[in-house]
C-alpha cells in the first residue's frame, strides 16, 4: 500500500473498464485521482466508490478530450483543484471497425482522431505542467493487435492508430528524458468489457488463441500501470509492455 503516495494521477475514461480498475487501483495506494470521461452517470458512480473506500479521487465529466480545448480545460482544471500532476495515464479512446475495402474515409479519420490526436491533446496540455513539477510518468495506451494482422477482423484504423501511439511514446520519451518525464506504453490483448455485445461463440473463438486460457480482467491492464506510474519504474522510459496472456507470443498458425 502507498505506492502513490503524495502523487497526483490524472486518468482518462475512468467511468468504466481499465481506467475505472485504474482509478480505483491508483486512489487505493495513496494517489490523489483527477478523473475524466464523457459518461456522466459512470464517472459519478466511480467517484462515489472510490470516496466511500476512504481515498482521494476529483472527477470531470462530460469531457470530450477530441477536442483540444476541452482536453487542455480539463487539465488545468484538475492541476487548480488538485495542486500539481505526476502522473497522465491515456487511456481513453475510440475506434470504429471495417475491412479496409469497405471502411468509409469517416471512420478511417474518426478512429485515428480518437486514438491517436486525443493522446497528442492531453500530453500536449500537461508537458509544462509535468516540467515545472520537476518530472512524472505518462502513460499512453496501444493494443496487442498491432503487432500482426488478422485477416478476419477489419482492424486497420484501429493497428494504424494504436502504432501510431507507439511512435508517439518513443518520441516523448526523447523529449521528456531531460526534464525527467518517463514514457511508456501500455499494449492490451483480450481484457473483458462490461456490457459486451460480443457474440460467445466468437468470445470462446478468442480466448480459445490465448495461451494463459482466459480472457484479461480490467485489473491485469492496471497493475502494470500502477508499476509504471509508481517511483519503482523510475528508470524506465520508452518501453512498450504487452500485457495479452500471451497471445503475441505464439503462432497463429
Amino acid at each position: 500500500m502507498g505506492r502513490l503516495s503524495g502523487k497526483i494521477a490524472f486518468i482518462t475514461g475512468v467511468a468504466s473498464g481499465q481506467g475505472r480498475a485504474a482509478a480505483k487501483m491508483f486512489a487505493a495506494e495513496g494517489g490523489v485521482v483527477v478523473g475524466c470521461d464523457l459518461d456522466q452517470d459512470g464517472t459519478d458512480q466511480i467517484l462515489s466508490e472510490v470516496r466511500e473506500a476512504g481515498h482521494q479521487m476529483i472527477t470531470f465529466a462530460p469531457v470530450d478530450l477530441g477536442s483540444a480545448d476541452a482536453a487542455k480545460k480539463w487539465i488545468a482544471d484538475g492541476v487548480a483543484a488538485a495542486g500539481g500532476i505526476d502522473i497522465l495515464y491515456n487511456n481513453a479512446a475510440g475506434a470504429r471497425f471495417g475491412m479496409v475495402d469497405q471502411m468509409t474515409s469517416e471512420d478511417w479519420t474518426f478512429t485515428l482522431h480518437h486514438e491517436l490526436t486525443l493522446v497528442f491533446h492531453t500530453v500536449q496540455a500537461a508537458w509544462p505542467h509535468l516540467i515545472e513539477r520537476g518530472g512524472g510518468s505518462v502513460l499512453n495506451t496501444a493494443s496487442a493487435v498491432i503487432f500482426r494482422g488478422n485477416p478476419r477482423l477489419g482492424l486497420a484504423a484501429h493497428a494504424a492508430g494504436k502504432g501510431g501511439v507507439i511512435s508517439l511514446t518513443q518520441q516523448l520519451a526523447a523529449e521528456g528524458a531531460p526534464h525527467r518525464i518517463r514514457v511508456n506504453t501500455i499494449s492490451p490483448g483480450p481484457v473483458k468489457r462490461q456490457g459486451s455485445q460480443m457474440p460467445p461463440e466468437m468470445a470462446e473463438r478468442i480466448r480459445s488463441t490465448i495461451p494463459l486460457g482466459e480472457w484479461g480482467e480490467p485489473e491485469d491492464i492496471a497493475y502494470c500501470a500502477l508499476y509504471l506510474a509508481s517511483d519503482e519504474a523510475r528508470w524506465v522510459t520508452g518501453a512498450n509492455f504487452v500485457i495479452d496472456g500471451g497471445s503475441n507470443a505464439v503462432s497463429l498458425g
